[in-house]
């Protein structure tokens, strides 16, 4: 099933005959599923959900070939001009590319109903260009407003999904202080006003190599049994 799956951006996608839901599998992970615990689990995952929701359309954003960019001076550069009155099409090419993919970026997420995101830890958090994408989505008036009380998310009938694999132990005991990836990306998910977001961790595989095939194991069996009622 998942070997279906191309990027969202190349206009591929698994689709059935009436479509339905719309939802983004979205991962961060430069392996290929077969060395990935969190992509192995996370086809699993897309599998079930599937075959739970066959007229839902399921699009596959793979992070590290997709073009993310990340917020720099050209971005912020071009946000002063175009708030200040300069057309968009007086940008510099280099400008109006970034704003017109980031822009797509965020269209997109939030044409969606639903969101898997998948990514293994790296030294507490996740692959750098996670947090691109988050930066792409978070957008004033689109994912968010400012309000007199603050802001508010505008996301309210979505629906997320989380699989995050570590080498350690992270979700709880002596080490959860030390995860940043999964609570960052929970605190986003209750900014831009998303009601459900439930996690799925395939952790300790490092800590306990003997029991690696094991956990991987436990943490499809948790994953199959969440895509279902996803």
């Amino acid at each position: 099933m998942l070997g279906k799956l191309k990027s969202l951006f190349s206009g591929s996608s698994v689709k059935s005959e009436t479509p339905g839901k719309k939802v983004l599998y979205i991962t961060a992970n430069p392996n290929g599923t077969e060395n990935s615990f969190g992509l192995a689990v996370g086809k699993e995952f897309v599998d079930a959900y599937h075959a739970a929701n066959p007229n839902d359309e399921v699009f596959h954003i793979d992070l590290f070939t997709a073009e993310i960019p990340f917020l720099d001076g050209d971005v912020f550069g071009a946000w002063g001009k175009l708030q200040s009155g300069t057309a968009f099409d007086q940008l510099s090419a280099s400008e109006q590319a970034k704003v017109g993919r980031l822009g797509e970026l965020v269209d997109q997420f939030v044409e969606a109903d639903k969101y898997i995101f998948v990514n293994p830890i790296w030294n507490f958090s996740y692959p750098p260009v996670l947090k691109a994408y988050i930066d792409a989505i978070c957008v004033a008036g689109k994912t968010f407003s400012y309000t007199a009380n603050g802001p508010v998310g505008l996301l309210g009938s979505k629906k997320a999904f989380h699989i995050q694999a570590s080498g350690s132990v992270l979700s709880e005991g002596g080490y959860a202080g030390f995860e940043m990836a999964h609570r960052h990306l929970d605190a986003v998910m209750k900014f831009i006003g998303v009601p459900s977001f439930e996690a799925v961790y395939v952790e300790g595989m490092a800590a306990q190599s003997d029991k690696a095939q094991e956990i991987k194991a436990n943490a499809i069996a948790k994953a199959r049994e969440a895509a279902a009622r996803f």
